[in-house]
């Protein structure tokens, strides 16, 4: 398997992982996807993609947002989307791809990254629910336990605060679960 940072030629296999990935959601995803590769710059956030056999077979990103702490804004990262194509889950690739990321992240002194998923599978790599490491959830649609974050290196105790997320999340409606039925 080959990770790498994403290439512009990566853009349409990119997106066809996460159609795919994400069934009726995945034009969403995708959608929320292309938007934040437009905020990635080498200065801040990071896209990367797994090869397998020839072919793109994973994606993921880390973008920039906001924690609103009592001391001061400081800038964090969000971990999303990550997706593997369905073909080739299950075999370690998403795993690599958020372990190489945070990695990246702690070289780059980023304190703090947050994320909405699966603490069963999180857990693994250090996350934990961000209410219980004094963070807020920037809304109230997003379940306790899957609000989850990473204290990297650079990470000081006075920074607790609220979550912001940037922008794109909120466009794309991609900040917690909606409700089908209201």
């Amino acid at each position: 398997m080959e990770l790498r940072e994403e290439l512009p030629d990566d853009k349409e296999p990119v997106r066809e992982i996460h159609l795919r990935a994400f069934g009726d959601h995945g034009l969403v995803v995708a959608d929320l996807a292309d938007t934040l590769r437009e905020t990635i710059t080498p200065k801040d956030g990071l896209s990367l993609v797994a090869g397998h056999d020839g072919q793109i077979a994973g994606h993921v990103m880390f973008t920039r947002s906001l924690l609103d702490a009592p001391r001061r804004l400081v800038e964090v990262h969000v971990l999303s989307p990550l997706a593997v194509m369905p073909g080739y889950q299950k075999r370690g690739i998403g795993s690599a791809l958020v372990r190489k990321g945070l990695k990246a992240l702690a070289r780059r002194a980023v304190p703090l990254v947050f994320l909405e998923g699966d603490l069963g599978y999180y857990s693994r790599f250090g996350f934990a629910p961000g209410g219980d490491l004094g963070f807020r959830k920037p809304s109230l649609r997003i379940p306790d336990g899957a609000f989850q974050a990473i204290r990297l290196p650079e990470y000081e105790p006075w920074m607790t605060g609220t979550l912001v997320y940037a922008e794109p999340f909120w466009r794309h409606d991609s900040v917690g679960l909606r409700d089908p039925g209201a």
